[in-house]
């Protein structure tokens, strides 16, 4: 009776269907993320709050000259003179112009996005060796055996790395830029506070911490597709090189290019050697590096007299998802998605440690 009581119950239960493909990808972008916690998550932290920390020690040190400068050292500004020791800051405010808290904020922004880079500089390392060592090292400790006994194709496991690489670890440090540029805000303001000054006039008023925090976070979409010849190149080299992926994924293009500007072949395509270097050396190994795009900007780098105005509308977001018309961007992208493919198809076959 037993049995058939629990026959019952068994044919009663709904037929478990298979899972849908973003709760795999879900599950497969959480797997990435708990592996490489440390950079992914931890590395930009420590980025910023070393940035901080110096920043910190910076002031401090300068407090501490500040005092020792002789009691008569002043400085000139246009409305009258103020001491070095004792400076009160919101005296210089009043003697201040509207021209002259928007020159203030220009220079703040710029400060602040300088700030914010720290993390992101660590991001180029991160994803660089994420990328080498994503499918290497599951075969050299086998647990690649582990992973293909699970119902997760090639493909799905090669995708939600590239996705961990291009957007999880860009999302993650642009979060830590920030906070780091949030802090140093919070520290300046210490400052200003303590010289007599008002924060919110002299700091946060001219200054455009959401509009940058805002730049930092659009140009997440340019940095996934920019990064696709660098992802792609690695994670290939990952899953073909039997040993020591960084050699492979480093000599193979620095050889090409000393062999093409030793044999000029670049001159049967009416091109220079400094060509085959920029577009295919550098763009193979340098891409995942925040910013790089701008060296292919050529004018647009040009800094007038206005240098922090211009800084400023070249990082501007029309001018960061410009980077989608140019020709580079999508070339680039084509070569990524065509080594990431052969990654896959490696993947399937390259089981051996």
């Amino acid at each position: 009776m037993n049995a058939t009581f629990g026959s019952a119950i068994a044919d009663t239960r709904a037929p478990v269907g298979a899972p849908h493909p973003t709760h795999k990808l879900r599950l497969l972008l959480r797997r990435e993320f708990w592996e490489h916690k440390g950079g992914f998550f931890w590395a930009p932290l420590v980025a910023g709050g070393i940035f901080l920390l110096l920043s910190l020690m910076g002031i401090v040190v300068g407090e501490i000259a500040a005092r020792r400068i002789p009691n008569d050292a002043q400085i000139n500004v246009d409305g009258g003179s103020f001491k070095v020791n004792g400076l009160d800051l919101g005296m210089l405010t009043e003697k201040l112009s509207a021209n002259d808290l928007i020159e203030v904020g220009q220079a703040l922004d710029v400060s602040l996005f300088m700030a914010s880079t720290w993390p992101l500089i660590v991001l180029a390392f991160v994803v660089f060796f994420y990328c080498l060592g994503s499918l290497y090292d599951e075969r050299k400790d086998r647990s690649v055996l582990f992973w293909k006994s699970l119902p997760v194709s090639d493909t799905e496991t090669v995708l939600s790395k590239v996705a961990s690489a291009t957007l999880m670890a860009p999302v993650m440090a642009t979060v830590a830029g920030v906070i780091t540029m949030i802090g140093f805000l919070a520290l300046i303001s210490v400052v200003v506070l303590i010289h007599g000054g008002n924060p919110y006039t002299l700091i946060w008023g001219p200054a455009s911490p959401l509009q940058i925090g805002a730049q930092l976070l659009a140009s997440i979409p340019v940095y996934a597709v920019w990064a696709l010849p660098t992802v792609g190149w690695l994670m290939l080299c990952s899953s073909w090189a039997r040993s020591k992926p960084f050699l492979w994924a480093l000599m193979i293009p620095l050889f090409a290019g000393i062999f093409v500007t030793w044999f000029d072949l670049m001159h049967f395509f009416n091109l220079d050697a400094g060509w085959f270097w920029k577009h295919v050396v550098a763009r193979g190994l340098l891409s995942t590096v925040p910013g790089s795009d701008l060296l292919y900007r050529g004018d647009e780098l040009v800094v007038a007299s206005d240098g922090i105005e211009n800084v400023r509308q070249m990082l501007s977001i029309p001018n960061t998802y410009a980077a989608f018309l140019r020709p580079e961007m999508w070339i680039g992208a084509v070569a990524g998605v065509a080594m990431i493919v052969g990654a896959i198809r490696l993947r399937r076959w390259r089981d051996e440690g």
